[in-house]
Formats: C-alpha cells, structure tokens, sequence
C-alpha cells in the first residue's frame, strides 16, 4: 500500500509528480521483493535506490520531492513479514484481538500549525493557506532524525520504518490501508476495528470505503472532524485465511 503525500500545489523539483513517483515505487517493490527470505527493509531500500535513478534529472535534493507512504504484508513460509513507513496502517484479526502498526511520528511535528489548519473549514482561503505552511515546514524536518520518515528519494528511509514477523496462526485476516480509510476509526471514531473487518468480510473493500465516504459527506467542510481535505485517497488491501 502506497499513498502519495499531498504536495499542497507546492513545486516539488520533480517534472514527474506524485502519482509517476507511487507507481514506479509500487513496481519497484515488487521486483526487489521477489526474493522471499530478502527483507522488507532491504527491498524496500532498493526500489528507493532505482526509483531515484530512474529521474536523475529532477531535483532529488528538494525537501518536497515526491515521497509516500509504505505499508506492506508478505507472506513467506507460515509466516506474516510487515513493514510500515508512515500512517498507512497494518491491521491483524487474531486470536486475542486486532493489532494496529502504524507509524504516527508525523503527528508529533509542528503541533501548532496542525491546529492551526484544522481551525479553518475546508475549501477556504485560510485553510489553503495554513496546510501549505504546514507543508512548508515538514518539508524541512522530513526524513531527518528530528521529524519523521517517509519513503522519498534516499533508501535510508527504509531504516525507519516500523517491521516484524509473526506466525500465520497468530492471525485470520490482515487489511492493509491508507489513512483515508482507517480514520474512520482513529479520527472519526464512527466505527471499531471489528467492524471495519466485519464490513470487509461481507462487503469488502469497496463497501468500507463507501462507508468512510458517507461518513465525511456528513461533515464536507470539517467543522465536525478538522482536517486537512475533505476526504482523503483511500484504498484497502484485505487479506484472509
């Protein structure tokens, strides 16, 4: 699972763009991890190492060069490998409940100027102007040791990122998804993580992410739920067995 980070219609050094970068991420990914036993972390660093080779000549060095989310599920020999770069969550349905790996250092940076865009409703002047300074100011912190960490141009992001094994007994199902999905349960609170997976089971993706679209048409200009857009990209992976 990939999300693209919003640019906030702020110049990235980049003549591709966001989607050109998530989706040679994606197959780039995919072929450094056809190798079973190689790391999630290893792969990962690859595919950052080849895609930023592919469009040397673009400005790699620019704090808002395209970057993503990563959050990967494998299953390898009766066992469960995730990786996690960013907010883009990895949940497990087991035996003793659901599991969450997600990455929120992002929610640490810049608390003041977080409250100040969720102080303004969407779709005005004031709130376009406060999310671009907040973008701004991540884009220096990003990928540093004092902000957080993303998947851009340099593979040393893949060292940040959040991994683990467990055994395939250890769980039933597993979804994977963006963080315009999963805030139906940490933002919104409009749902439980049994429900999310109930819905998945019967309705699957699409159904959840109807529901969460329900949800936001409820609230369009954030008055209820701050934040940053209406509604978010959102997308789910669900996995069962």
């Amino acid at each position: 699972m990939l999300d693209g980070l919003s640019t906030a219609g702020l110049p990235t050094g980049c003549r591709h763009g966001v989607p050109w970068y998530v989706a040679h991420l994606g197959s780039q990914l995919v072929a450094a991890l056809a190798e079973p036993d190689r790391s999630l972390t290893s792969g990962l660093a690859e595919a950052l190492e080849r895609v930023a080779v592919l469009h040397p000549e673009c400005d790699l060095s620019n704090p808002g060069t395209p970057s993503a989310t990563v959050a990967v599920l494998r299953h390898r020999n009766g066992l469960l490998d995730h990786l996690v770069l960013a907010d883009s969550p990895v949940v497990f349905d087991g035996p003793d409940g659901y599991s969450v790996i997600t990455d929120l250092r992002v929610d640490d940076v810049l608390p003041e100027m977080r409250s100040e865009v969720e102080r303004h409703e969407t779709h005005t002047q004031g709130h376009r102007e406060a999310l671009q300074g907040l973008v701004l100011a991540q884009r220096q912190v990003r990928n540093t040791p004092a902000g957080y960490w993303v998947a851009s141009a340099s593979p040393e992001a893949a060292e940040h990122a959040l991994t683990g094994t467990r055994p395939l007994e250890a769980a039933s199902s597993a979804a994977v998804m963006s963080d315009g999905v999963s805030r139906l349960v940490t933002e919104y609170q409009m749902a439980t993580w049994s429900d999310v997976f109930e819905t998945l089971r019967t309705g699957g993706p699409a159904e959840l992410i109807n529901e969460v679209r329900k949800v936001e048409a409820t609230d369009p200009t954030g008055l209820r739920w701050p934040r940053y857009k209406s509604g978010d990209d959102a997308a789910v992976a669900f996995c069962q067995w």
